[in-house]
């Protein structure tokens, strides 16, 4: 009885051939294939006669980890051809490896990984022996080309001795290849657990195959080690392995997925086999030299749809470069890497910013010059697979499909529906839609709707487009649950374990369950958010999480969470929370932080809407408030934004003053009432007015506008934006362009209707006539004008020095310039 040990490099043709011809030489009664043992029972369904490539998608599920795993195989796959060429010999195939839910795949997505490059140390002495780049191109050297030009022209022979691969038929160079890398490397107790299984597949195999051949074909790295486990004698083992089951609590499937080149491409972040799956398709079907043609036809195609011109001058040149690195290199036979030089050479004229990408491992970096980057997408292909009708589907594709018809949505995914969330057909839509978009189902993208729990948009606009990845991404989404708002559930109560203690991302997660229509998830999420609030250390992502639950409890229609109480701890515990942050930010002038100022303007946005309510006492609020804006360690916006924190609570009263003028309280007694004009002449160095006043600006923009003082009061009766302009203007022109970035990042806060109408209360307030909105719009960006007004400065200085012209700025233009700026 013989035992045929095929070791292979995953989706290398040249294994593939070797597999073919073994088989078909020996007609053994087993195959045994690398492979999820878990998928014996449904080997008739992987071959049904599928377009290629197609994968095994693996998925597992308990209480403590979610995994997901693909064995992929295309046409040249060794796997797949020891699969078919198999059972068209009438041998039993079975695969032999462990499931991919088993803990030996807990780090891999890809069963066909070559984990931890193995032997790198043995490959790193080849490439430097043969004067090569990497793996990649010393295995076309070696195998891919030689297995084909060995009757031409034998293999090179230079550096092959000394490392054991002297010239033997491509069997034995192979099993002599992968000794070597073996040899160096220390299997980790993952591999040594799969060998072991492996190993009593194959025990099994021979002990039943009798006197027939058995064939066994798996990763070259397993090779030796799977050829000396498998000699040992071991009295207890009788009949086939047994597959392992998952545990009584976890959830494991496995189903047939269509996939595709990009997919498989090593330039795209595949994490194994080989790069360029379209140029060793062609080299599959037709040979080296047929692929080196077809591929130089396509990348030229490709570049004159893009408008590159490709002249036949160029395509002799790179034929030539081909032909001759490949007489250089060794095989007569170009490889890839020879055709990919030479068409580089003969097409990119410019200097390269980077290293070609077929020098090295990986995906294709950002910045690739566009002709790279066109012959990378020509050689790795646009092919993709397709299941055979008969396949089984997991429930999730027919409860998708179920449901968009049940709406009245085309399931191919081709319209742009408009949806009324007011009307229930509306919201049914909204609800199907949004599940496939945190599914992730390719083709279904929201352009407009409501944003936030308090958004009033009642409306919303999708973009529905097919997609060559909508079935395989549903299939796989199916490891989730068997219908979409089972699935949907799932993967939001994923997305809130991972969240942790981010009271952002679990407030975002709450608001999608809100789109989906999954109240069972709130609670869970409430609680959730509620602890991430308690244990939350940036303003910013509280405010985010403070925003979205407000907006729920007051507006929440899609999930019912309308002035629902949980929600209402959250509120409060959130706004207790910012301020008690807030108040221990500090540091000098630095430019204005808006996720921070966006957590005030949330805990004001409670306090009013929410304040009689939930009980919430403004006191101790504005009492923070007024300690924040009074201390000078804090940054410039924080405390701007905390007066106006006050002043927007005070209800737009600028102070609070008794009818005989004595001075007050604020109207819940948290101490006198301060004057914002007041503060801004306070406030008035031009490194810190800018951002003082966008923190004010955000938090009370409407008390602002609203300010129509003329007379009286402790700044001489001005307005604030009056003070504001009277301060603008007394700056000397340096100052000026110190506080202008600052200043034009405060003023944003206002729409540009409200910008224009302060440029008309400042035409007013000097008596002129003209357009306000062209005083808005300026000719030149405001950068030049702010350089223009530095040059002229420095100019008018230089001449002064000189004894050329008067002393000092010229106040009539600045003072022009700053009502410009400030405006």
């Amino acid at each position: 009885m013989t035992v045929r040990f095929v070791g292979v490099r995953h989706h290398s043709p040249a294994c593939a051939r070797l597999v073919a011809s073994t088989i078909e030489s020996l007609r053994p009664a087993f195959v045994l294939v690398e492979g999820p043992a878990d998928v014996n029972d449904r080997i008739d369904q992987l071959l049904l006669g599928h377009d290629l490539p197609i994968a095994v998608f693996s998925s597992y599920r308990d209480g403590e980890r979610y995994q997901s795993s693909w064995a992929p195989f295309c046409a040249y796959s060794p796997e797949w051809v020891a699969l078919s060429a198999g059972r068209a010999c009438g041998a039993e195939v079975r695969f032999i490896d462990l499931p991919a839910w088993h803990p030996a795949f807990a780090r891999r997505s890809n069963r066909y990984a070559d984990a931890d490059r193995w032997g790198a140390e043995a490959v790193a002495r080849l490439c430097k022996t043969f004067a090569i780049d990497n793996e990649d191109v010393l295995w076309d050297h070696l195998f891919e080309a030689e297995s084909e030009a060995e009757s031409e022209a034998g293999l090179p022979e230079r550096g092959l001795e000394e490392h054991g691969l002297e010239e033997h038929a491509l069997e034995e160079r192979l099993s002599a290849y992968f000794s070597l890398i073996r040899g160096e490397e220390r299997a980790g107790e993952d591999d040594l657990a799969r060998e072991a299984y492996m190993a009593r597949w194959v025990r099994a195999a021979v002990a039943e195959a009798g006197d027939r051949p058995v064939v066994v074909v798996t990763g070259g790295f397993h090779q030796p080690a799977l050829r000396a486990l498998s000699a040992q004698e071991t009295a207890r083992e009788s009949g086939w392995p047994e597959v392992p089951r998952p545990p009584e609590e976890a959830v494991a499937a496995s189903y047939l997925v269509p996939y595709s080149f990009r997919r498989l491409d090593a330039f795209t972040g595949y994490e194994s086999g080989m790069p360029s799956p379209g140029y060793y398709q062609r080299l599959w079907d037709g040979g080296a030299r047929a692929a080196a043609d077809g591929l130089v036809e396509e990348a030229v195609t490709r570049l004159r749809r893009r408008g590159q011109v490709v002249s036949t001058a160029d395509l002799i040149a790179a034929r030539a470069m081909t032909e001759g690195l490949a007489q250089l290199r060794g095989p007569r036979i170009p490889t890839r890497t020879d055709v990919l030089d030479g068409l580089a050479g003969a097409l990119v004229s410019d200097d390269l910013g980077q290293r070609l990408p077929w020098a090295a491992r990986g995906p294709l970096a950002p910045g690739a010059h566009p002709v790279v980057a066109e012959l990378v997408a020509a050689f790795s292909g646009d092919r993709v697979g397709r299941l055979h009708p008969d396949t089984p589907m997991p429930p999730l594709v027919h409860d998708a499909t179920a449901q968009l018809e049940r709406v009245g949505l085309d399931p191919a995914g081709v319209s742009a529906p408009a949806l009324d969330l007011t009307d229930d057909r509306g919201l049914r839509r909204s609800r199907v839609l949004h599940r496939l978009r945190v599914l992730g189902i390719p083709g279904y993208v929201r352009q407009s709707g409501p944003a936030t729990g308090g958004d009033p948009v009642l409306n919303e606009r999708w973009q529905l487009s097919p997609s060559d990845r909508r079935l395989p991404r549903l299939i796989e989404a199916g490891a989730y649950g068997a219908t979409l708002r089972d699935a949907a559930a799932a993967l939001l109560r994923e997305r809130i374990a991972d969240a942790g203690n981010d009271a952002g991302l679990l407030a975002g997660v709450l608001f999608d369950a809100a789109l989906c229509g999954l109240a069972e998830l709130s609670e869970g999420a409430i609680d959730a958010i509620d602890a991430g609030v308690a244990a939350a250390v940036d303003l910013g992502e509280l405010g985010r999480a403070l925003a979205t639950v407000l907006g729920l409890w007051r507006h929440d229609r899609l999930l019912g969470a309308a002035r629902s109480p949980l929600l209402g701890a959250v509120i409060s515990a959130a706004v207790t929370r910012i301020l008690w942050l807030a108040e221990g930010v500090h540091g000098g002038p630095a430019p204005a932080d808006r996720a921070r100022l966006y957590a005030l303007a949330a805990v004001r946005d409670a306090l009013v809407h929410a304040g009689e309510q939930l009980a919430l006492d403004r006191a101790p609020a504005l009492a923070t408030a007024r300690r924040i804006s009074a201390d000078t360690t804090a940054p410039p916006d924080l405390r701007g934004a905390a007066f106006g924190l006050c002043w927007s609570l005070a209800g737009g009263r600028p102070t609070d003053e008794s009818e005989d003028g004595s001075e007050g309280e604020d109207e819940k007694g948290a101490g006198p009432a301060l004057d914002p004009a007041e503060a801004i002449a306070g406030t008035a160095g031009p490194d810190v007015l800018g951002d003082w006043l966008a923190g004010l600006f955000a938090l009370a923009r409407a008390e602002v506008l609203g300010d129509g003082r003329e007379s009286g009061g402790p700044s001489g009766g001005e307005s604030v934006l009056g003070v504001l302009d009277t301060v603008v203007s007394a700056m000397t022109g340096d100052e000026f362009l110190v506080a202008l970035p600052a200043l034009r990042q405060a003023f944003a806060y206002f729409p540009p209707r409200e910008r224009e109408t302060i440029a008309r209360g400042l035409l007013d307030r000097r008596g002129l006539r003209g357009s306000a909105r062209a005083l808005t719009r300026t000719a030149a960006e405001p950068v030049f004008a702010a350089e223009a007004m530095a040059l002229e400065d420095r100019v008018t200085r230089l001449l002064a020095r000189e004894g050329l012209g008067p002393v000092g700025n010229h106040p009539t233009a600045l003072n022009s310039a700053h009502t410009k700026g400030t405006s």
